[in-house]
């Protein structure tokens, strides 16, 4: 006899992982499927950082809030720690001070603070101001998903290493079985080549390929995350701001090969005190298997800009994640009893959360 499920929800990625949760919460009866035997794409290769501070304004900071405010609790009831709380964006130049105060003047901006460079000993010299935000928190994203799937197993009915090979109306072909579903969703990342390719194509998705790295403890304690001048054009709360036009040109002059490689700072710290730190962004629909070690040195160039000079490499990789120029994230209706859910932008853990609310609205 097939099985049947409340909800039925393909990949176990974070997205995956927050639509399994809401259904979890609500009561429902749940199935996720996971082709491989854990999760190994961009949610455990990304930062674990949930970013509220500089998400594009209006609709998807609100998602970013709501998503925030959800991992406190998940954190709690799935033993996730948090390793960071707050933001600290350090501004080099006039250009990015004049950005900053212009934030804090949108409702983004509140409780958020302007701080003196001597108010934020940690950076190096060389720093005109700082933001301070306490909203964004940081999970160490290689067990949190592990700890997350672990909350969920004991509560729901996870497979991985099963392959869901087909999906029609109320059933699932998977390659251990026909299984029913009253709801299924379609959580793909970065698969862009497997269930409904043809509706992932439509909606113009392509392939982000980012570096990383992980730098052995400084010798010091961050008091939150890091970013910098660069993020500021490239996180929409910030650049889409008429400030932020000047420190665009000033960005294209004085740093053109850090932007043509998508290039900008985040620093986040671990418990035994190692740092992550990335990232670059290269955009293909089949990224290369290769990275490169002139982008790794633009990423340190900036670290080492912000918080002086950088303790060694002990670890290096990629990731990739699901980007459209379209929009930041899509909920598709492939029949009326499924969806078709992608973050669009690589911010899976900063929404996915607030996202799965809203998928399960829209049945």
């Amino acid at each position: 006899m097939t099985k049947s499920y409340d909800v039925a929800i393909v990949g176990g990625g974070i997205v995956g992982l927050a639509h399994a949760w809401s259904a979890v919460k609500a009561g429902q009866t749940v199935a996720l499927f996971e082709r491989h035997a854990r999760a190994t794409g961009a949610s455990i290769r990304n930062f674990g950082f949930i970013t509220v501070t500089g998400q594009q304004r209006g609709d998807f900071h609100a998602l970013a809030m709501r998503t925030r405010n959800i991992w406190l609790e998940v954190a709690e009831q799935a033993g996730i720690a948090i390793e960071q709380r707050g933001l600290y964006i350090s501004a080099r130049y006039a250009e990015s001070e004049d950005v900053l105060r212009a934030f804090l003047y949108t409702e983004m901006g509140e409780d958020c603070r302007l701080l003196r460079p001597a108010d934020a000993p940690f950076l190096a010299k060389g720093q005109r101001a700082v933001l301070h935000s306490p909203y964004d928190i940081r999970v160490e994203s290689r067990t949190a998903i592990p700890k997350l799937s672990g909350w969920l197993a004991e509560r729901a009915d996870l497979f991985y290493g099963v392959s869901v090979t087909g999906v029609d109306s109320g059933r699932l072909e998977t390659s251990m079985g026909d299984i029913r579903a009253e709801r299924i969703i379609v959580c793909p990342g970065d698969d862009l080549s497997g269930l409904f390719a043809d509706r992932i194509k439509a909606h113009n998705v392509s392939r982000c390929q980012l570096q990383m790295l992980r730098l052995t403890d400084p010798g010091f304690r961050l008091p939150g995350a890091v970013m910098s001048d660069l993020s500021l054009i490239r996180y929409l709360g910030y650049a889409d701001l008429p400030e932020a036009e000047a420190l665009k040109t000033r960005l294209q002059t004085e740093h053109a090969e850090h932007l043509a490689n998508g290039v900008h700072l985040i620093v986040v710290q671990s418990a035994d005190g190692s740092l992550v730190v990335g990232d670059s962004h290269h955009y293909h629909d089949a990224p290369e298997p290769f990275t490169s070690e002139a982008v790794d040195q633009l990423i340190l160039d900036e670290y080492r800009a912000v918080l002086g000079a950088p303790p060694p490499v002990i670890e290096r990789w990629s990731g990739a994640y699901a980007t459209s120029p379209d929009q930041l994230f899509l909920i598709d209706r492939p029949v009326p009893d499924v969806r078709l859910v992608v973050v669009t932008c690589g911010a899976g853990a900063s929404t996915a959360f607030g996202i799965a609310e809203r998928t399960f609205q829209s049945f």
